[in-house]
């Protein structure tokens, strides 16, 4: 048996229980596809601040952070103070709430394209929202993408290039998916056809920038749609708030006409929402005072929910008034800079890239991918096992989302674990 697989048997017997528990409860026996790890994950008991702690009592360095939510780390005592006053006041009131109105005055102050707010539960709730709003908006039928870039798992997202299983052939066809990067591509597809209602990308690329995606072609891209009378969406949902106080539109300066945002913007609780122009967002505006249904028609049992406001809230207001984005970016690049210089001291053709409050792990060059899929998937779990025997729990890229209460003693045990990790792969000869 290798030394990674043993001694993460070793140390993790209590997860290896759960997870034959849940095997035959869930498929693969996980509830988020990017838990699934082989031979199988850690089940956490508690976390505070950058730390997690799993059944079996073992610490981990978290860049996981709530699928990228907790730019404040676990239990933030701003978070926890506003949830739990809510908590004695009501869950769900199913009316309007101040709370509500101040989340999105808060929105609308930080992030410099929104006119309008909606609030959904999910990010995928709100790329769907999206979708719909440039249609209506435009009359048109067509969506353009990017190959690699992830907006949620709804019908119209949620396949590769020549559509996948349960997708009907009406959706997929019209999905229009481009190379990243290519702003030629572009431009001829936008110049040759008057059938484009939008094109939606990830402002910093693929995953949080594991592809990365450049001020340049932003405001080219921003140029062309323009030009083209076609709408341009930013999916924020891991950036807003992460680059900047006003998310990666603000950091490029290219503003959007729509943007959805998840994560960061409920601190952690369900809560998403979309925000944008104020003509588009009108759509869902009921017509007159007769009653009149809007043009597009948005339900949602827990839109806005108190608990998920407050948390909001409370977030927002510490990446507005303190140095917490400051704090996570310098920490990501001490991991950044340590981790590559390990890959030097090691003498292996992998690189540590990213621009923000992130980390990304290429273990299969030296410079950033131009598509994903290149490395191995039984390399990632084999390193990800590494990581967390050495006490550091990776996002599945691989790589992590850095906090703003993320240490130095964080950061060494981090780039401690991962020289380790590699020489435990050199051992197997997996580098």
């Amino acid at each position: 048996m290798s030394r990674i697989l043993q001694e993460y048997e070793r140390r993790t017997p209590g997860s290896q229980r759960l997870h034959q528990q849940a095997s035959a409860l869930f498929p693969n026996g996980v509830t988020h596809v990017a838990r699934y790890l082989q031979p199988y994950p850690i089940y956490v008991d508690r976390a505070a601040g950058a730390r997690k702690r799993d059944v079996d009592g073992n610490e981990y360095v978290d860049y996981f952070g709530g699928h990228g939510a907790l730019i404040l780390g676990h239990n933030h005592p701003a978070v926890i103070e506003a949830v739990a006053a809510q908590l004695a006041r009501g869950v769900h009131y199913g009316a309007s709430h101040e709370l509500e109105v101040r989340w999105a005055e808060l929105i609308r102050e930080m992030l410099p394209s929104a006119e309008r707010v909606r609030f959904t539960v999910t990010g995928t709730e709100a790329s769907l929202m999206a979708l719909r709003l440039a249609r209506a908006f435009t009359e048109k039928p067509k969506i353009v993408r990017f190959a690699g870039h992830f907006h949620g798992w709804h019908d119209h997202v949620c396949f590769p290039p020549g559509g996948a299983a349960g997708l009907v052939a009406g959706v997929v066809e019209e999905m229009i998916i481009l190379q990243p990067n290519d702003i030629g591509a572009v431009r001829n597809c936008l110049s040759q056809r008057e059938d484009i209602a939008a094109v939606i990308l990830e402002p910093t690329g693929a995953s949080f920038g594991m592809i990365p995606t450049g001020g340049d072609f932003l405001r080219d891209l921003r140029e062309a749609t323009s030009e083209n009378n076609v709408l341009m969406i930013f999916d924020e949902v891991i950036s807003g708030f992460r680059c900047s106080r006003g998310g990666a539109q603000e950091y490029f300066g290219v503003r959007p006409d729509l943007t959805i945002l998840a994560k960061i913007v409920a601190g952690g609780f369900p809560g998403a929402a979309i925000c944008g122009s104020a003509d588009i967002l009108g759509l869902l505006d009921y017509a007159d005072m007769t009653g009149a249904p809007p043009k597009v028609m948005h339900q949602g049992t827990y839109n806005a929910e108190p608990v998920s406001a407050a948390s909001g809230i409370a977030t927002l207001r510490q990446v507005r008034d303190t140095d917490a984005l400051d704090c996570a970016n310098q920490a990501a690049a001490s991991i950044r800079d340590g981790c590559n210089d390990a890959i030097r001291r090691k003498g292996v053709n992998w690189c540590v890239h990213g621009c923000f409050s992130e980390f990304h792990i290429h273990a299969g060059g030296n410079e950033p991918p131009r598509q994903k899929g290149t490395v191995p998937i039984s390399l990632i779990h084999k390193m990800r096992l590494g990581m967390l025997c050495h006490g550091v729990d990776l996002n599945n890229w691989p790589g992590g989302l850095v906090s703003a209460v993320h240490t130095g003693e964080d950061v060494e045990r981090t780039v401690e674990g991962f020289r380790q990790t590699l020489d435990w792969l050199g051992e197997e000869r997996l580098l």
